[in-house]
């Protein structure tokens, strides 16, 4: 069944649920204010990168299921479903999430819905706004409307296949709403992922809006688990990359984000977290708020150890030249929020270093944003002259630089391995002095 839909909030999560949600077959109108997103995707062109995603919009457009506008009132045509998907930032000064645009944009929905509308939120909330929310929609509609919550799960570098395949769909609904209206209308909408047997879970709004934010935590305590056994591994003669083998095998824990490394950023994963552990202090959860504050701390303490370990390689760090091989915070993106290669860069750089960053393609956002970071767009140019080189995004490109040929171009073969992602004997053969989080001196 097709559906009319609007998505409201055109940023990396808005313009892929579009895309996606046209994809399925819906006719999909988008609403973004931002003059410069919103010209850029009316002119079929992403404004981030994320794998296949280009094409995927290219092909949505052509097909006539997906426009996009900057006004309200155009939407009022597609009464059959409204996904909300505004940015949830982290309060300036503050854990807390900053949710002034969801309310905004509800405020705005309000004046142009239609009777017998439905409204999914998307975007990743502290527990209680969803019902806020709603409140506030039937309030200011004064129709007969409905809002539902619908987290989303996407990883960047794989949005589109996560878009597509989810691993489940979730929608919180009220206790207070009277009928199966608004669930069979989001059945409509995920019916292909439906009838592929994805699991489609109907759970209370609160459950729906802690499920996105539990299941971040649960990464992110998974990361800072290990590097904490790293940094026993560190000091007792132990590798924790082959423990996170082992330990990996236990069918209860498995292998997945159990590599140590310089820990975990980007957009969603800090600030989730954060905003989870502000929303527990205040209600006076505080098993999750402390457990939170350690997986915190221990993500921090991470680069401070590339740190140690540059001045175990070179000594005095002021005047040493130093590559930092990445600037996303993964691989597959031109994401640079909360990047701990950023980080790593930006230390190096207070505590006197001349620091270089290469990255195959967030370098223009690192020029937009550090304009005082020298960057090189060619990986030999950038490694030239350097003392230390540091691998801090698991791009493909890194592990697959012949390190010989590396040779040729620096001036000291040191390598810091912030990923464990290289061969280190490999590097280790061609003459290179490879330091790695997690293992023993």
């Amino acid at each position: 069944m097709s559906l009319k839909i609007s998505v409201i909030g055109l940023g990396y999560l808005g313009a892929t649920h579009a895309v996606v949600m046209a994809q399925l077959g819906h006719e999909v109108i988008g609403v973004e204010p931002n003059v410069e997103r919103l010209d850029s995707l009316r002119a079929g062109k992403l404004p981030f990168y994320e794998p296949g995603l280009q094409e995927s919009l290219t092909d949505a457009v052509a097909s006539g299921r997906l426009r996009f506008t900057d006004r309200h009132n155009e939407i009022s045509a597609a009464a059959d479903l409204h996904f909300i998907c505004v940015g949830t930032p982290q309060l300036t000064g503050s854990q807390a999430a900053d949710t002034r645009h969801l309310y905004s944009a509800i405020s705005d929905l309000a004046t142009v819905i239609q009777d017998g509308a439905v409204v999914a939120g998307k975007s990743t909330v502290p527990v209680g706004t969803a019902a806020d929310l709603r409140a506030e929609l039937l309030n200011k509609s004064g129709k007969k409307v409905e809002l539902v919550w619908n987290p989303e799960f996407l990883r960047e570098g794989h949005a589109l296949q996560d878009s597509l395949t989810p691993d489940r769909i979730v929608v919180g609904i009220s206790p207070e709403t009277k009928d199966l209206g608004p669930e069979m209308v989001l059945r409509a909408a995920y019916s292909a992922q439906i009838a592929a047997q994805i699991p489609f879970l109907v759970t209370d709004l609160a459950t729906s809006e802690l499920v996105k934010v539990a299941a971040n935590a649960f990464l992110a305590t998974k990361i800072s688990f290990i590097n904490a056994v790293a940094e026993m591994a560190e000091l007792t003669g132990a590798d924790a990359g082959q423990l996170a083998e082992a330990i990996g095998f236990d069918e209860r824990i498995g292998s997945k984000f159990l590599r140590n490394g310089i820990g975990f950023g980007g957009g969603c994963l800090p600030k989730d977290i954060h905003a989870f552990e502000a929303k527990a202090s205040e209600i006076g959860a505080k098993g999750i708020a402390s457990l939170l504050q350690a997986v915190d701390s221990i993500n921090l303490e991470r680069r401070a150890r590339v740190i140690d370990l540059a001045k175990l390689a070179l000594g005095e760090l002021t005047g040493k030249r130093i590559v930092v091989l990445g600037a996303a915070f993964k691989a597959e993106t031109d994401d640079i929020r909360e990047s701990p290669a950023l980080e790593v860069a930006l230390a190096l750089k207070s505590a006197g270093a001349t620091v270089l960053v290469h990255d195959p393609m967030a370098l223009d956002a690192v020029r937009l944003k550090h304009p005082g970071l020298e960057t090189k767009d060619d990986l030999l140019e950038a490694l030239a002259g350097a003392e230390l080189a540091i691998l801090a995004t698991e791009w493909s490109l890194y592990r697959n630089l012949d390190p010989v040929a590396a040779s040729s171009v620096v001036a000291v073969k040191n390598l810091i391995d912030g990923r464990n992602y290289l061969d280190a004997e490999k590097w280790q053969s061609a003459g290179w002095s490879v330091f790695g989080l997690g293992r023993g001196a």
